[in-house]
């Protein structure tokens, strides 16, 4: 197990959940955010004593006008763990389960759940463990994660099994805190903090990608110049043009046209969205993992109730949809790149790289492999959030559908990480049989020898998917070069 991290509540980040859920990095509560959920719970009971609260002494959606009556409260709270429990589909995967307890034990730390502290001990013991919950994964539509969060709190009420390790002992829970426990975007967030990192890192590799396609192809440097962007300085924009100069150093040799297609021309412009919209992405999760969200709010500080619309995941399906729709444009441009690279006129080699007999095919079938990976990440680039639903009888009339935004962009990264793997076997390719190796001390140098190093030299004709199966595991390399 790696180095420990300590959620408090209020400075989890992105990154953070990756190492928990993924890295298995242990956790350690920090004190202060336990005593801000002591404080909430005791502020929850004794709001409770005096007036009606949501979920607590009432029902839930459409059921809130019904008061529960004083001898059914009892069994209201793990009444409404088993009615919400019906999450469908296969279960998740164990590191999209941690990703959901890490931002949960967060959330709970901020201290506006009215739940006592054993609730984030249980889940951080959980974690430290290696245990976690059966989830489904069907049931949320980026209002709360209702059935996910269910499911896992049966579990830690030991109605259901932990998996993959002997997790901690069942806790007692209190009739208003199963509601709690519930009203949040956790496993949402998790997979959103998931998606960012694949997509982050897949948006730095690219750089590099195409760095070794312009090479191979002789294009020019001008249109990344620093006086070009300074002229339009979007941000994402700067820092393409900036990281390809940085990347590209002086190239060994000339421009072989006065003006490159799009694919390497507006590169800057088209990946710069892709820059900025992961940038965007990771701010709004910023907030998302550390706020106390929960419908409604326990305030310890003001002695109150407030009931509210904060789990609404509007802010997160949007940055998720408008990443997706970046990434499209940049797997456009992908795709373009490796169309060059099939022409003689941009090579001076054979058609489709070919080697060996007359009539050899060379990489001519990875166009149609890009393309058909790209479908799917034009498909997943259809915004979620078009999506509509009115639920609870209309009481629950408006929907983010941030969750299925997040599915939607981990496919979408899978999808787009093969696309650009064609294009990265393509270009090694070229600069091969063109015997063109960029400077060994330059970044792009790093990085064409570590491509050059693992992939087959073999040109002849041959599948190609063993290529671009392991060129797709060095995009991860390529992203920290």
């Amino acid at each position: 197990m790696s180095a420990h991290v300590v959620l408090d509540g209020r400075t989890l980040d992105a990154a953070t959940v990756i190492a928990v859920a993924i890295g298995r990095a242990a956790v350690v509560l920090d004190e202060t955010g336990r005593k801000r959920m002591a404080a909430s719970a005791r502020a929850a009971e004794e709001i409770v004593a005096r007036q009606l609260v949501y979920g607590r002494n009432t029902g839930v959606g459409a059921n809130r006008t019904e008061t529960v009556a004083i001898d059914d409260r009892e069994g209201h709270g793990l009444r409404l763990l088993r009615s919400h429990a019906g999450g469908i589909g296969e279960l998740l995967p164990e590191e999209q389960v941690r990703a959901m307890l890490t931002v949960r034990v967060n959330q709970l730390l901020a201290g506006g759940a009215g739940v006592p502290p054993v609730f984030a001990d249980v889940l951080a013991a959980a974690l430290n463990a290696g245990a976690y919950p059966a989830v489904h994964e069907f049931g949320a539509i980026g209002t709360g994660d209702l059935t996910a969060l269910a499911e896992t709190g049966l579990v830690m009420h030991g109605e259901r099994p932990w998996l993959g390790a002997v997790g901690p002992a069942p806790i007692t829970m209190a009739p208003g805190d199963a509601l709690a426990l519930m009203s949040s975007n956790a496993l949402t967030i998790g997979l959103s903090a998931l998606a960012w990192r694949k997509v982050r890192d897949l948006v730095a590799a690219t750089h590099v990608v195409t760095g070794l396609s312009f090479m191979a192809v002789d294009a020019s440097l001008e249109p990344y110049a620093e006086r070009v962007h300074r002229a339009r300085p979007h941000p994402g924009q700067v820092h393409v043009a900036a990281r390809m100069r940085a990347l590209l150093g002086t190239p060994p040799r000339a421009p072989a046209r006065i003006q490159d297609p799009y694919g390497y021309r507006c590169f800057p412009q088209v990946h710069g969205l892709a820059v900025d919209a992961v940038d965007g992405l990771e701010q709004v999760l910023a907030v998302e993992v550390n706020a106390a969200a929960e419908n409604p709010l326990i305030s310890a500080e003001d002695d109150d109730a407030y009931h509210h619309g904060g789990f609404h995941c509007a802010h997160l399906g949007m940055a998720l949809d408008t990443m997706r729709l970046a990434l499209l444009h940049t797997g456009q441009l992908s795709t373009a790149r490796l169309s060059t690279l099939t022409e003689p006129g941009f090579t001076s080699q054979r058609a489709f790289l070919a080697e060996g007999a007359t009539g050899s095919s060379g990489i001519m079938i990875l166009e149609y492999s890009a393309h058909s990976a790209l479908a799917e990440v034009r498909s997943m680039a259809q915004p979620a959030s078009l999506g509509h639903a009115v639920v609870s009888r209309g009481v629950e009339d408006h929907s983010s559908f941030a969750f299925q935004s997040a599915r939607q962009t981990l496919r979408s990264a899978a999808a787009f990480r093969l696309a650009l793997a064609c294009e990265l076997v393509a270009a090694v390719r070229a600069l091969r049989l063109r015997a063109i190796e960029p400077d060994p001390d330059s970044i792009i140098g790093t990085a064409y020898r570590l491509v050059d190093k693992t992939l087959d030299p073999d040109m002849t004709d041959r599948s190609l998917s063993p290529d671009v199966q392991v060129a797709a595991a060095l995009l991860d390399r390529l992203a920290e070069v």
